[in-house]
């Protein structure tokens, strides 16, 4: 069955494997389209790219989708692959209760693995999760998604977590089908689990987990070394954000000091210092993680760097599709749709991202002034 473990799919996920240098029309066409035969009018993947197209432009529900297919002109429906129909040749547009009933019911764990970013180049991935909390309704709690991005941005794939459980149950699955060798990922301390660290090390990638007081003998453990003594250290200053930032990397080598977690060689103390340049208001916090990479794979400048990338999944992934996609708003509750929507605002991002937006924004404000055109253009559909 399919991957995504918060609720049964009817398909299996499609594999990876001989997917890589496709076009996205060509891996869409891997996905099954999980619709019944009799009464079928439109093509699955043409109603998936009217639905990854409307979004581009700017659209942020079903409704909104219907409104870009319904709205289209004939030249973007032949590049979308519209059916045709009647003596004239005319191409028909899928209606929105179309589009959202194809959503609704496509696998999610394939439409994230084939629409997401190719992790084996990156340096880093980073592993967060967040609250759909327009999907809440009733007794129903809001869909939990949890996703993988790497250091220069791109969205790699996301799960939904199933209800009454939590992030751990679905981290391997996330990163299962993925080649990680010599990756190195990064997550918060809610994984520094054991049972993660040997599957990073199984898959050949490296980890770097932040330890708090949900692990009470590790950060014991770690708070107790002798970090006074230490002289591999860097400092970073920078001011931004109206606050100026001081911070202090110390790393320690633990190999034979009989700390207690898997395949760990090194320990990390960042010790952050902030100051308020409106208030003059100071702060001061002490960070620990730990990390199988040895003193010759990562100096404390590469393991603050390391550390500082594990933010960049909640400011240019959960940031962006709160702020700018108004994800959190969003009634969509029922099926998958709001982990596909959510897949599919991911795709938008990794679209503008690659033709050089650094604002989402203002990307999608430029795809919306050729909307039928311009979103077309940057999904790379002929």
């Amino acid at each position: 069955m399919c991957r995504q473990s918060a609720t049964v799919c009817l398909v299996k996920s499609p594999a990876l494997e001989g997917v890589a240098g496709l076009s996205l029309v060509e891996r869409l066409r891997v996905l099954p389209d999980p619709r019944r035969r009799r009464g079928v009018r439109h093509p699955f993947v043409t109603v998936v790219l009217v639905a990854a197209s409307a979004v581009i432009a700017g659209a942020r529900s079903y409704a909104a989708i219907g409104q870009w297919s319904a709205s289209a002109p004939q030249h973007a429906l032949a590049r979308l692959g519209a059916r045709v129909a009647g003596g004239l040749g005319m191409r028909v547009a899928p209606s929105a209760a179309t589009i959202r009933r194809v959503v609704n019911l496509v696998c999610p764990g394939g439409l994230a693995d084939l629409t997401g970013a190719d992790p084996g180049s990156a340096k880093s991935l980073a592993v967060d999760g967040k609250a759909a909390r327009g999907s809440r309704h009733g007794q129903t709690p809001a869909a939990h998604l949890l996703a993988a991005m790497t250091d220069d941005g791109r969205t790699v794939t996301q799960l939904r977590v199933p209800d009454k459980t939590n992030e751990i149950t679905c981290f391997a699955a996330l990163l299962e089908p993925y080649d990680l060798t010599g990756v190195t990922v990064t997550a918060d301390a809610l994984h520094t689990q054991r049972a993660h660290a040997r599957f990073l090390v199984e898959k050949k990638a490296h980890y770097l987990l932040v330890v708090k007081a949900n692990q009470p003998g590790l950060h014991r453990q770690l708070r107790s070394l002798p970090w006074k003594d230490v002289t591999a250290r860097r400092y970073d200053r920078e001011i931004g954000h109206g606050r100026k930032e001081t911070r202090v990397t110390r790393v320690l080598t633990v190999t034979g000091l009989g700390l207690d977690f898997p395949h760990a060689v090194q320990a990390v103390r960042i010790l952050r210092h902030r100051t308020d340049l409106k208030t003059g208001r100071c702060s001061r916090q002490t960070i620990y993680a730990i990390t199988d990479l040895n003193s010759q794979q990562a100096s404390p400048q590469r393991l603050g760097q390391l550390a500082r990338s594990q933010w960049i999944i909640e400011n240019r992934l959960h940031f962006v599709r709160d702020t700018t996609f108004g994800e959190d708003a969003s009634k969509i509750r029922t099926g998958h749709g709001p982990e596909n929507m959510a897949t599919l605002r991911n795709l938008a991002i990794n679209t503008l991202r690659a033709a050089g937006h650094s604002n989402i924004a203002a990307g999608l404000r430029h795809a919306s002034y050729e909307p039928f055109t311009r979103p077309l253009d940057l999904l790379g559909i002929a």
